[in-house]
């Protein structure tokens, strides 16, 4: 058994989430909900195996261990059924910066990238910043506040615009935690190959499927995804060591691996420092006990979220993630602007979430709560907005 119960205090470690509150909001004495990080311990197994590598006294340039593909591609079939091979897979220095490579060795100046909002930020900025114009395809929210995709505004997008070469998938979906279906997938690949669109899909969430969800790689679900996709993934989120940069990309398709992988090396951007492929491996070799325990451990959670918000925040409306350990919050029942609802979070109830406008005009009146933590850490943040609330009412 894991203690996730147990209180971290990470002050002053460099943590990004607490040490650039002032930075970000204007103040230190919030507690923070808000970056894509756990409070759990990273978990032994991963620190062990870095331990024994510190044993030795130098780190000078160091080969790819051959288990580092290996582990891969054993994770994605034990996990997920995805049969891959091992030079499908190249490393990458974070999923964020593996989009950006990716639109810069696999797209041309005026050549467009198709988005699907409220969606995960970078997503939006990273284009805009290498120079390419963004299209938005917005989710379609349904009567009870999820989601589906708008697949024929995306064909409607395709015909009319023929500069649109890229899409990039959520998958699972961040902010809203959706798992997305084989059919839904299937359908959006059959879209994207007769179009000539490729298809960057983020997988990072993919280890944490809740609630009996099970995660579809998109390459796998028919031949024209594999033909038309780029994976990336890492053990970061799942297994909380964000801050050891572990991520890679899995390419089916010869051609587009070529074109990628071989910027990529030209670069020198697979390679990766010392201890990358060590926590990979350790991760993905010794840690689906951890992952199990993890997955019921943020179950309860999200139930007791849900339950504090029904019987105590009624005008706050959670949707259930189908993934991961970020909850959407609907806070439009509160008939406030969205300068109020981040003032409400932020100088009255003194918390620190991310405001949901910066995932898209389509997130306004929501924000996106962190329930990676102890469940103790989490009913406290409910109370001290609660009491906000009320405050707010009187």
């Amino acid at each position: 058994m894991y203690d996730f119960d147990k209180i971290v205090d990470r002050r002053g470690s460099g943590a990004y989430k607490y040490d650039r509150l002032d930075r970000y909001f204007g103040r230190t004495d919030l507690q923070p909900m808000w970056v894509a990080d756990m409070e759990f311990e990273t978990p032994e197994f991963i620190t062990e195996a870095l331990k024994k590598r510190m044993e030795h006294p130098v780190f000078g340039y160091t080969i790819t261990p051959d288990d580092f593909a290996k582990s891969i591609k054993n994770w994605e079939k034990d996990r997920h059924g995805w049969d891959i091979e091992e030079d499908w897979i190249c490393y990458i220095p974070g999923i964020v910066k593996g989009i950006g490579m990716a639109i810069r060795a696999l797209l041309d100046k005026g050549d467009k990238v198709i988005i699907q909002p409220p969606v995960y930020h970078p997503f939006r900025l990273v284009p805009h910043a290498c120079g390419y114009e963004v299209v938005f395809n917005p989710l379609l929210e349904q009567a009870d506040g999820s989601y589906n995709m708008d697949l024929e505004g995306l064909e409607a997008i395709l015909k009319s615009d023929n500069q649109c070469k890229l899409l990039i998938l959520c998958n699972p979906h961040n902010p809203a935690g959706i798992v997305w279906d084989r059919q839904t997938l299937e359908r959006l690949a059959a879209i994207c190959q007769k179009y000539g669109i490729i298809v960057i899909s983020d997988e990072i969430h993919c280890d944490m499927a809740l609630f009996g969800h099970k995660h579809i790689p998109f390459a796998s679900v028919s031949k024209e995804a594999a033909e038309i996709s780029v994976t990336f993934a890492a053990p970061s989120k799942t297994f909380n060591v964000a801050g050891i940069v572990s991520s890679h990309a899995i390419v089916p398709d010869k051609a587009l691996r070529e074109r990628f992988f071989g910027w990529m090396e030209a670069c020198e951007l697979n390679d990766h420092d010392i201890f990358a492929p060590i926590t990979t491996i350790a991760a993905f070799t010794k840690g689906e006990a951890w992952r199990k325990e993890l997955v019921k451990y943020l179950e309860g959670n999200v139930l007791a979220v849900e339950e504090f918000c029904k019987t105590r925040l009624p005008q706050i409306k959670p949707l259930r993630p189908q993934a991961s350990f970020l909850i959407w919050l609907d806070c439009r029942g509160l008939g406030l602007s969205q300068e109020e609802l981040t003032d409400l979070f932020i100088d009255k109830a003194h918390l620190a979430l991310n405001d949901g406008a910066m995932f898209g005009k389509e997130g306004t009146g929501f924000m996106r709560f962190n329930i990676g933590a102890p469940r103790s850490f989490v009913i406290e943040a409910l109370e001290k907005l609660e009491k906000a609330v009320k405050c707010c009412r009187r």
